[in-house]
């Protein structure tokens, strides 16, 4: 009778607006929206060539638009139905958020927000594989791929991991884009680079580190909304993931500032941003459920991994990702979705890790990670190919070398 009671204590309480979480998860949603507007555009930007700065944030921007407009048409409703098609994907109900009044609710607060909030890891998650491809993409290439992995890669991803899909059944752990974001950008931007190529001068130092900078810091700032506002609540669970969000960037930085040191005498700005990304791609599926030393750990383990990835992996294999979202977003996010299996502790949020008692939770963290690598892998490689055969993938090859402002843009940085 007791555990009735308190059940139905629950279901009244959810039901009930929160204006303290709807004004927290407001401000978390701007936060995110900050990541891709101006976060993501100036880090980018920052760090190709000069003649290619407003096409590559132009990328970012078009990408945010569109996984936008999707997600108002069908993205919010294929990944959050309430009824599931296999658990593959959500069966729609309210296309172009028809039925869903302003006073609808998810748990206490509004499901415009909720759906908001959604929007911009969407839109976030579409304008990172961006990164891969500067100085040799179409527009038009870019705009169709970008609405067809929107719509086939992103959105079913989603709904398998937050939207009672079938990864979410099953027990996997995410708490704010392991799976949905990091690992999905990550191996998609991959299968994108390959198909596409190396670019004529693979050369890429950053033209203005300062932009990268700044953008590094609103990246930084955003994240903090990012994971903190996963709670869904401005409660104890958003304090702790703010605070190991944070503590994972600070760790992954320093240990990126330590291995530059040693391997090539002295700090770099580059490196230091680069290791605080990579922590905060880490710490994104585990900031829920982990603690303080946990996060420590995960900070460092990601900057050694991101590390090799981009001076070794990637010289190995040949791969042409031009600002290496595979080797952070990519095995960072891997990294952060085993490390959640292993450091878990119930303390958090509930649910054990490894190293708390519960091995199996590390087993369904792995085949999370395998199955999102593979399905983004293999879709984004078609899709890709698709566009090749069709309408052609890269620009011409004096475009390329003449710069995409110009070339596609008419446009300019910079006074000439």
């Amino acid at each position: 009778m007791a555990s009735t009671f308190r059940s139905l204590i629950y279901v009244v309480i959810i039901m009930v607006l929160s204006t303290g979480n709807t004004a927290w998860m407001l401000v978390s949603t701007i936060m995110v929206l900050l990541m891709t507007i101006p976060g993501i555009a100036f880090f980018y930007g920052g760090l190709s060539k000069r003649k290619n700065v407003l096409n590559t944030m132009f990328l970012s921007l078009i990408a945010f638009s569109i996984a936008s407009l999707i997600w108002i048409l069908y993205g919010y409703q294929l990944s959050f139905s309430s009824s599931t098609l296999l658990g593959f994907i959500g069966i729609p109900e309210n296309l172009l958020m028809e039925g869903i009044g302003v006073n609808s609710l998810t748990d206490t607060i509004p499901t415009y927000v909720f759906a908001g909030f959604e929007l911009t890891f969407a839109a976030l998650t579409a304008a990172i594989v961006s990164g891969s491809i500067v100085g040799r993409m179409k527009t038009k290439s870019w705009i169709i791929f970008t609405i067809l992995w929107v719509s086939l890669v992103y959105i079913p991803v989603c709904h398998w991991i937050w939207g009672g899909g079938w990864l979410m059944n099953m027990g996997a752990i995410d708490f704010a884009g392991g799976v949905a974001v990091e690992v999905n950008s990550g191996f998609s931007a991959l299968a994108l680079a390959l198909i596409l190529g190396k670019r004529k001068d693979t050369s890429l130092l950053p033209h203005n580190l300062g932009y990268s900078i700044l953008g590094a810091g609103f990246l930084w700032f955003g994240w903090m909304g990012f994971n903190g506002g996963s709670a869904l609540a401005a409660n104890g669970l958003a304090g702790s993931a703010i605070l190991v969000s944070n503590t994972a960037a600070a760790a992954a930085m320093i240990a990126w500032v330590i291995l530059d040191t040693i391997n090539v005498g002295k700090p770099t700005v580059l490196g230091a941003i680069t290791g605080a990304v990579a922590g905060l791609v880490a710490i994104t599926p585990a900031a829920g459920f982990v603690g303080l030393s946990g996060s420590i750990v995960i900070g460092i383990v990601a900057s050694l991994i991101s590390y090799y990835a981009i001076y070794n992996l990637k010289t190995r294999f040949g791969y042409d990702d031009a600002l290496d979202v595979f080797g952070v977003h990519g095995l960072s996010g891997v990294w952060g979705l085993i490390a959640t299996g292993l450091f878990a502790s119930p303390a958090i949020n509930g649910v054990a890790g490894l190293f708390y008692g519960n091995p199996g939770q590390l087993t369904i963290q792995i085949i999370a990670v395998v199955a999102t690598a593979i399905y983004t892998f293999a879709v984004s490689l078609i899709i890709a190919k698709a566009l090749d055969i069709t309408i052609g993938l890269r620009v011409e090859d004096n475009e390329e070398i003449t710069g995409l402002d110009t070339a596609l843009h008419e446009e300019s940085g910079y006074r000439l």
